[in-house]
């Protein structure tokens, strides 16, 4: 668990403002997590109840139900009054999803022989990671409400990666995990597991077969027949109880989330028999550099043949790597409406796949925009074209009666106030990838530099939510003066340990400020199951188990305190 500092909490004598910690004791954590029982309305379910914790990860460890992390009072942005949780009010509140990953394991148009020097090539859990999103669904529908305000959620937004590898068949399960239905995350042959996990190769964790002597046995993973096989087996999703919108990311529109789009024949490497399992050391690094850095030349025949291990698979037309309109069209399709709303925030608009960008009710009064900031030009990190630069810039002067102008100069018009969220893929600091976007190949890219100056401008703008980091971080953005300011907040993935998604709630405390109120969940199964228990809530726990063990995992991704469960104070616009 990361430590709790002296700057994380205020001071006692102002009632409500939180406790002041001197040093990270067992004791200080006890009184802090009394403290924050006081302020909420219910911690069951979330991580200010309990959260995954394990030992050293040098060697295999399981998991058990750690203390919960306590609400930490942020007032960077603007001052904390006392008494605000008797007057506060519920503006909106609302679930963020982020980086699923919903992975088909067998496909060939995958490279996880170049894990030794890309860890997300390959994640020993990944098999696991349907039914293991759907046990996240579960939390939310247990959960149902705000902890602070105890507002019902309005609705979930899905910050992009949705899919790992944009696969027909991964689009398919991602659908059907968040709407409820039947879910069979198989591929190729019906009746069996292709993937590298049952090759025998020794760079891979294989859970079937003793005496492989890869590094994943070595450092203890445990030997669970079966497992594969059980992963493969249809269950039925229970989908979400309240409605659910959908933000793009850079593994929706590209392989791997880094290779250009369009490459010739790629439709039948997705699709074909030959699956590459294995390559020498200095072919793999080479391959993995080349795909690291832009500008590279990427051999993208060796990527999916040449020389090395080569797995003869089934092939599996299934697998065709969708376009960015057939993505829309999919959450279009009445069939995949689930609790709504048709198309999950995408429109006819959208349909062509050219925009798909979109505004849309979070609740009375409060507006959220969906942003894309990938380019298909390849690699993992995005950016923004110049037309929907402008067009953000024009959705906030349509809903802001005070602005300020490019230059600083302050702005005023009759319109109504709405207060806006914003939400994409990518944060502010991994939006440096300015190459052109061929569905917008003459439109100029801005990095991250220039959103966030942009939403300065804009006192109505209170949060900027995304994901694609894989880690948990809340960062203030402070305006030139207090109202135009705003919080990034930033959630780790549901693939790598931790695993957590977000509850964000709206509050006006009736006192010249705003509080958001941030709380983490993971999944709705337990800390550790019987090894031979094969029930999808066994396997959602055997998710996170995995991900916490993997020999590439980065426990920096779980951020600090002041990064999991806060109340983030921001100056009412409004007031």
């Amino acid at each position: 668990m990361a430590e709790l500092t002296r700057r994380t909490f205020a001071t006692a004598g102002a009632a409500g403002l939180g406790l002041l910690l001197c040093t990270p004791t067992a004791n200080a954590l006890d009184r802090a997590l009394r403290l924050t029982g006081t302020r909420s309305v219910s911690t069951t379910g979330t991580t200010l109840e309990q959260v995954a914790t394990g030992g050293s990860t040098t060697t295999y460890s399981r998991l058990s139900a750690g203390p919960g992390w306590p609400l930490v009072v942020r007032g960077e942005l603007a001052t904390p009054k006392s008494g605000r949780d008797d007057r506060r009010h519920a503006l909106g509140a609302f679930v963020q999803f982020t980086d699923l990953h919903i992975t088909d394991a067998e496909s060939p148009a995958r490279f996880e022989y170049l894990h030794p020097f890309v860890g997300s090539a390959h994640r020993p859990q990944e098999v696991l990671g349907t039914v293991a999103t759907s046990a996240l669904v579960e939390r939310v529908n247990s959960v149902r409400q705000g902890p602070f305000t105890g507002r019902p959620f309005d609705l979930m937004v899905t910050t992009g990666d949705n899919t790992d590898n944009h696969e027909l068949i991964e689009l398919d399960w991602f659908l059907k995990v968040l709407n409820g239905g039947s879910v069979t995350p198989n591929s190729g042959d019906p009746d069996a597991y292709e993937g590298v996990q049952s090759s025998g190769n020794d760079e891979y964790w294989n859970p079937s077969i003793p005496g492989v002597g890869d590094k994943y046995s070595a450092k203890g993973f445990p030997q669970l027949p079966g497992l594969l096989e059980a992963a493969q087996k249809t269950f039925t999703a229970p989908g979400l109880d309240v409605p659910w919108f959908c933000t793009f990311g850079n593994h929706d529109d590209s392989i791997v989330g880094s290779l250009p789009a369009q490459i010739p024949g790629i439709d039948a490497w997705y699709t074909g028999k030959y699956k590459v399992i294995g390559k020498d050391e200095t072919t793999a690094k080479k391959l993995a550099d080349a795909i690291a850095k832009p500008g590279s030349s990427i051999p993208v025949a060796e990527l999916f043949g040449g020389s090395g291990t080569i797995r003869e698979i089934t092939p599996d037309a299934r697998r065709r790597p969708f376009t960015t309109g057939e993505f829309v069209r999919a959450h279009l399709d009445a069939a995949n409406t689930g609790p709504g709303p048709i198309g999950h925030g995408f429109t006819g608009a959208n349909a062509d796949g050219r925009n798909v960008y979109y505004t849309f009710r979070i609740a009375p009064g409060v507006t959220g925009i969906s942003l894309d900031t990938t380019t298909d030009a390849g690699f993992a990190d995005g950016s923004i074209g110049l037309a929907q630069y402008t067009w953000v810039e024009s959705t906030l002067k349509r809903g802001s009666s005070t602005y300020y102008d490019f230059f600083g100069r302050k702005v005023t018009h009759a319109v109504t106030d709405e207060l806006f969220v914003l939400f994409s893929h990518h944060t502010s600091g991994t939006m440096g990838n300015l190459l052109p976007d061929s569905r917008h190949p003459l439109d100029p890219r801005l990095d991250g530099n220039a959103l966030v100056a942009l939403l300065k401008r804009f006192p109505n703008v209170l949060a900027w939510v995304n994901g694609h980091t894989h880690l948990n971080k809340i960062t203030p953005h402070a305006g030139a003066t207090p109202q135009q300011s705003f919080w990034e907040i930033n959630t780790a993935s549901h693939v790598d340990f931790p695993q957590h998604a977000r509850i964000i709630e709206v509050a006006d405390n009736a006192d010249g400020t705003l509080s958001l109120f941030t709380t983490l969940i993971e999944a709705e199964a337990p800390y550790a199951v019987d090894y031979d228990a094969r029930t999808p809530q066994a396997l959602a726990s055997l998710y996170r188990e995995l991900s916490y063990n993997d020999i590439h995992v980065n426990l920096g991704r779980v951020g600090a305190g002041e990064d999991h469960n806060t109340e983030l104070l921001l100056v009412n616009p409004l007031s």
